[in-house]
């Protein structure tokens, strides 16, 4: 007997209304879930992109206190004093008695100049005075004898007055002729040329028998006298330094041909004003040199260690933003936040500048600031750098050293 077939399940409409709900409800789900998936995907992106946009930046803490500044200028030496000896009468040199490098003594004659004009008119003009003497004598005699007869009524008082008018007249003429003798004699002695002070003659330019013209300080020089107890030294200091020099200061010397030579001068003045033509101010530093190792002419490298400021604030040269608002540094506040400050350079180092507004000792200041970094902007600190690093070091450990022309 065969077996008997199953008999087929009848779906009804209910079973088909239940199944579709199903069905809904899990591709609600599914929809559902994807919505919330692809929203918390898209709100990590926005999280991750927000970070992201937030610069990182590397910030630290200025220095107070200038850096041990030393400019190293060319210097030339001269000698304390230095007087070129001219003629003050004309004639001929007779005789020289010291050549280049004697040493003399004030008052020491050095040479004795010929003239024999001078001679004469010295002879003419006590010739003359003798003349106007005798004149007197005579005018006076006169007029004592016409005073006389006056008080007899010998003669009127019109000429009395007279006779005693021409003896004032003879008066005066021998005190001229007196004082012409006086400046005669005056000129006679500077027929003896003489060392104005202690010293050594460093140049003779003149030789016996050579024509003498009393230029006056315009015509050649006879000799030359200087002072070399002590030197002075003349330095040009860039306008940027000028204010830091002040008398007092101690300077190192080198001087050429003296390597294993330190010589240690000291500034007595300066000029007070810049040169205009090569915006330097001339300073004058003193040297002792009684030893007489250095000499007058020689060239110096000098070497000026400036007084630190301690009102300054040292930045490196990659914290410093240029834009058209001009020179500024950005500082990292509490809260995170960008702040640009205005600052003003007072020295520059090179790798380094030293700014004397601005900024504090307090602020914290970003290195190598991004080029779109704006005020107000929020930042993210990678790390904080006390003592910023840059390829020639800190010129507060190192010093700072600059040569001038």
């Amino acid at each position: 007997m065969a077996p008997e077939s199953p008999e087929p399940t009848t779906i009804t409409p209910r079973r088909l209304k239940i199944a579709g709900i199903v069905v809904l409800v899990v591709a609600l789900l599914v929809v559902v879930s994807g919505i919330i998936g692809r929203a918390a995907d898209q709100s990590q992106l926005n999280q991750w992109t927000a970070a992201q946009a937030i610069p990182s930046v590397t910030v630290f803490q200025p220095a107070a206190g200038g850096a041990a500044n030393t400019i190293v200028l060319p210097g030339r030496l001269e000698a304390f004093y230095r007087a070129p000896i001219y003629a003050r009468v004309s004639g001929y040199l007779k005789a020289w008695y010291t050549d280049i490098g004697a040493p003399v003594k004030a008052g020491q004659v050095l040479g004795i100049v010929e003239t024999p004009e001078l001679d004469q008119q010295l002879s003419q003009a006590k010739a003359s005075l003798a003349t106007a003497r005798a004149e007197e004598n005579l005018a006076e005699t006169t007029a004592k004898r016409w005073q006389t007869m006056l008080a007899a009524d010998s003669v009127s008082q019109q000429a009395a007055d007279e006779k005693n008018g021409d003896l004032a007249a003879k008066q005066a003429m021998v005190n001229a002729e007196a004082a012409n003798v006086e400046r005669l004699l005056a000129l006679s002695s500077f027929k003896r040329i003489v060392a104005p002070f202690d010293g050594i003659v460093t140049s003779r330019d003149t030789d016996v028998g050579a024509l003498i013209d009393a230029g006056g300080g315009r015509g050649p020089q006879l000799f030359t006298v200087s002072d070399i107890h002590k030197l002075r030294v003349y330095v040009s200091v860039p306008q940027d330094d000028a204010s830091a020099i002040q008398p007092g200061m101690s300077a190192q010397l080198s001087v050429p041909g003296h390597a294993d030579g330190h010589f240690t001068a000291v500034v007595d003045s300066t000029s007070g004003a810049v040169n205009i033509e090569s915006g330097t101010l001339l300073v004058e530093l003193s040297l002792d040199d009684r030893s007489g190792v250095l000499m007058p002419g020689d060239f110096a490298s000098v070497s000026i260690q400036l007084s630190d400021d301690s009102k300054l604030i040292r930045l490196p040269a990659t914290a410093l933003i240029f834009r058209a608002a001009g020179l500024q540094v950005a500082t990292v506040g509490a809260d995170d936040h960008v702040k640009l400050a205005a600052v003003t350079i007072k020295r520059d180092l090179g790798h380094w500048v030293e700014i004397d507004s601005g900024v504090t000792v307090h602020d914290r200041i970003i290195d190598n600031p991004p080029d779109a970094l704006a005020e107000g902007d929020e930042v993210h600190i990678a790390q904080a750098d006390a003592n910023p690093k840059s390829d020639s070091g800190s010129p507060a450990a190192n010093g700072a050293e600059r040569e001038g022309g």
